[in-house]
């Protein structure tokens, strides 16, 4: 078990969990993580989604749930946490801030809740994916389950 599976379960959330068997020179040769798990769950790629981590001008670290083909807009997580500026936050904050590892960050059941942005288009969905904090394990779940465990924003946030 993990934190974020932990978490949906207590909260008796309605979701399924996928395994795969997670192949690290995948990752080395270039392929993302979040395309891996869609290409190896054989879902599309644009109901995965990948858990990014920002910094925001104040300092603040907030995360940025967008799938995993698009890339994320700097403009747009900013505009959307009502700030200027935002940079991707470096992997120490990343891992201490989560408790979890590149590549296995979930969304959910993190050290420290940190502000959370879902990309507009998930709505678009009836279940998608994202990690569930471990390389090789994803959880499936409503958007609307999934913002209200995080009291999450919809937003624009891919580039």
């Amino acid at each position: 078990m993990t934190p974020a599976i932990d978490l949906v379960k207590k909260k008796k959330i309605n979701h399924t969990i996928h395994e795969y068997c997670h192949d690290a020179s995948a990752v080395s040769s270039g392929e993302s993580y979040g395309q891996e798990a869609a290409d190896k769950m054989g879902v599309a790629a644009e109901q995965v989604f990948k858990t990014l981590v920002v910094m925001l001008d104040n300092k603040e670290l907030v995360v940025a749930i967008i799938p995993v083909a698009s890339m994320l807009s700097m403009k747009h997580i900013a505009k959307a946490a009502k700030t200027k500026k935002a940079v991707m936050a470096n992997k120490q904050d990343v891992e201490r801030s989560t408790g979890y590892v590149l590549g296995g960050v979930s969304p959910l059941g993190q050290k420290k809740r940190l502000r959370t942005f879902i990309d507009s288009t998930a709505e678009s969905f009836t279940t998608m994916f994202v990690s569930a904090g471990k390389r090789g394990l994803e959880i499936e779940l409503g958007p609307v389950d999934l913002a209200k465990l995080l009291s999450a924003h919809f937003s624009e946030l891919s580039a």
